[in-house]
């Protein structure tokens, strides 16, 4: 083989280790998503847990306001599916977007099962009526937090992805761009999926 065949036959191996090294740690950034996922879909699964609960606490005074529990079960039963669905694809824009709606709406629910307990005295005094009410509130702050953690890992993997020359890879491999989850969106931020998360507190 000549001097030539030599140098490219190197130049060859090289560009292949590359690509593989570059292929390798796109899905490292990627499990890191789906690993900052699992910590939101922890604290997901403990608002859960916790709405039953607080239902059958406010049933006992809420009599007359069936409907408004009843609202409150429909849509915690709807985000459990929701977040089942985004559990097997914790990546997928369409996912994400469908799990922030089913928990926007049971954070509204939630709202207004809140509401009508201000006109029951005994109710807002119930010791673990407020002993839930603030483990709810502690819940949706651990969520903020987790989602800020969710899109630092997003933001390094789609940062990775779309500097060159690694995005040739990212592009021939078919890695998506990542969504972030964000409760806010501006103009500027439009470039990316972004879901909104109930409760979450923006990041300055």
């Amino acid at each position: 083989m000549t001097t030539t065949g030599w140098v490219l036959l190197a130049l060859g191996a090289a560009l292949l280790w590359w690509a593989v090294a570059t292929y390798n740690r796109l899905v490292e950034l990627r499990n890191r998503i789906a690993n900052a996922f699992g910590q939101i879909d922890v604290q997901l699964k403990r608002r859960h847990d916790l709405v039953p609960n607080l239902v059958e606490v406010a049933r006992a005074y809420l009599q007359h306001e069936a409907a408004t529990l009843e609202a409150v079960i429909a849509a915690r039963n709807q985000a459990q599916g929701a977040a089942a669905a985004a559990r097997a694809a914790p990546t997928s824009a369409g996912a994400l977007g469908t799990l922030a709606s089913a928990e926007g709406l049971l954070g509204a629910s939630l709202g207004r099962l809140m509401v009508v307990s201000e006109a029951y005295p005994e109710l807002k005094a119930d010791a673990t009526m407020q002993q839930l009410s603030e483990e709810l509130a502690s819940t949706e702050n651990r969520i903020g937090f987790a989602r800020q953690a969710f899109n630092d890992q997003a933001l390094d993997f789609n940062t990775a992805a779309q500097q060159f020359p690694a995005l040739v890879v990212a592009r021939l491999a078919g890695f998506a761009e990542a969504p972030m989850l964000q409760s806010t969106r501006s103009e500027e931020e439009r470039a990316a999926p972004r879901v909104q998360f109930p409760g979450a507190a923006a990041k300055p």
